[in-house]
């Protein structure tokens, strides 16, 4: 029998099992999920994402010690989402005038001054009235709902990678947020003043990343970055979804090729009237309505519901979720919210950072199941049928997982499914529901808290009066 040129022998084949062979797949398959990803990139966007919400989940974690027990956290969370979902509401529709440079500066000088107003009033254990408060928190909050919006719009010019980061940085922004004003609070026994000062440092790290770790050019060529981006990550079919979004593309191109041939009249004609300037903007606010309301059921309602679910949980239910002391692994009923909060934004943190390796194309579904953990964590405060805390723990992790995977996923299913001459102001527009959701969660939590903790008191337990 001949014997087999080397060249030609076939290669052995690893052992099944083998560490050495499962460990190669392993940094192979990695390779190939992060394929054309620019490291500055991904770092850049996952800062942005930390610091830009970083500062709203410390406010949510300090909510209690911001405001005494007598006063709802609601007040807190609506002062915290109100002014953001005004200007996501707003902003979308003229924000595009402003450089992304300038809107930095502007949010960077917003976030610091709030949180020093907050950081520096007088606390209500001192006298002082939350009215300071309330103001250096509604500047700070502008700052983050106009972060938010524009970033995400920028992730347009950068490619996928830059969602995927963006995504995993603001999960980061709860878990360190969160944690980090719960550790230095609690464990280190740090002041909540010198704690929120501190943080009023954070918002120059965006400065930062901004002019000296994203790459410019982009901005200037999106599309080569864009497709180069989105060739990396591979592509499905969309021929089904698109279909959904045809009529209210093809309404609102007939906008556009007006807008355009307006556009080049003007530049054409420099004796163009005001009026004509004023009808070319209105055409152009036209031309994004238009856009608008094609995200609304595929993109907008289902994260608004999970974000009406969760948020309602964290500020409406989970102060209510008390068990007595020696239950629990706490020495006091104030370190319950924290510490929810905490477990909370861990799981926010990993599904925020799941789209390289997982993705969900059914937005409701997950949203239904929020719907769900709201639900049996009010009939627990008021029939405290779950007899441990850690069990408690379990379904706020969980929830932190379904609130994550919503948010994160909806990006992602707009830079695929939107066209890309809509994909920036798509991003920018749907962030309009997190907030939206997390304003009604604030006025609903406000009524469960109180309702709650009254039920709890008329039925024997009063842990809730001394928080």
């Amino acid at each position: 029998m001949p014997r087999i040129p080397a060249s030609e022998e076939t290669p052995m084949l690893p052992l099944p099992g083998a560490p050495s062979s499962s460990w190669a797949r392993f940094r192979e398959r990695l390779s190939a999920l992060f394929s054309g990803a620019d490291p500055r990139v991904c770092v850049a966007f996952w800062l942005f994402g930390l610091i830009n919400n970083v500062l709203y989940v410390i406010i949510l974690s300090a909510a209690l010690d911001l405001v005494g027990p007598g006063v709802p956290k609601g007040v807190v969370l609506l002062a915290d989402v109100i002014p953001s979902f005004g200007t996501k509401l707003i902003a979308p529709y003229f924000i595009h005038v402003v450089p992304y440079s300038v809107r930095v500066v502007v949010f960077v000088l917003l976030s610091a001054v709030g949180m020093l107003l907050v950081a520096l009033s007088p606390g209500y254990t001192d006298g002082g009235t939350i009215s300071t408060k309330i103001a250096g928190i509604i500047l700070a909050s502008v700052s983050s709902g106009g972060g938010e919006l524009s970033f995400l719009g920028l992730t347009h010019f950068y490619g996928p990678f830059s969602l995927a980061a963006w995504g995993s940085g603001t999960g980061a922004a709860g878990l360190v947020g969160a944690g980090a004003y719960a550790l230095a609070t609690t464990s280190f026994g740090l002041s909540v003043k010198t704690t929120l000062l501190a943080s009023a440092c954070l918002p120059a790290v965006m400065v930062v990343s901004f002019f000296t770790i994203l790459p410019r050019s982009p901005m200037h060529h999106p599309l080569s970055a864009v497709q180069a981006g989105y060739r990396a990550v591979g592509t499905r079919d969309r021929l089904a979804e698109e279909r959904a979004f045809s009529d209210e593309r093809d309404e609102a191109s007939s906008d556009v090729d007006g807008l355009l041939a307006s556009s080049i009249h003007s530049v054409e004609n420099p004796k163009v009237t005001q009026t004509e300037s004023g009808s070319l903007r209105w055409q152009h606010i036209k031309a994004n309505m238009h856009r608008a309301k094609g995200l609304f059921f595929p993109f907008m309602l289902p994260l608004l519901l999970v974000y009406v679910a969760e948020y309602t949980i964290n500020q409406g239910v989970a102060p209510t979720l008390l068990f007595p002391l020696t239950e629990t692994p706490f020495a006091q009923f104030r370190a319950f919210y924290p510490a929810y909060n905490a477990i909370y934004q861990v799981g926010v943190f990993i599904s925020r950072s799941s789209t390289p390796f997982f993705r969900i194309h059914d937005l409701y579904f997950p949203s239904c199941l929020q719907v769900v953990n709201l639900v049996i964590l009010t009939l627990h405060s008021l029939f405290n049928f779950i007899p441990s805390v850690y069990i408690i723990f379990a379904i706020i992790f969980w929830e932190g997982l379904l609130g994550g995977l919503v948010y994160v996923n909806t990006f992602a299913e707009i830079g695929e499914r939107v066209p890309r001459e809509d994909r920036e102001f798509s991003l920018g527009a749907t962030t309009v529901s997190d907030s939206g959701g997390t304003c009604i969660a604030g006025f609903i939590s406000m009524i469960f808290e109180v309702w709650l903790c009254d039920w709890q008191d008329a039925h024997g337990r009063d842990f809730c009066r001394k928080l």
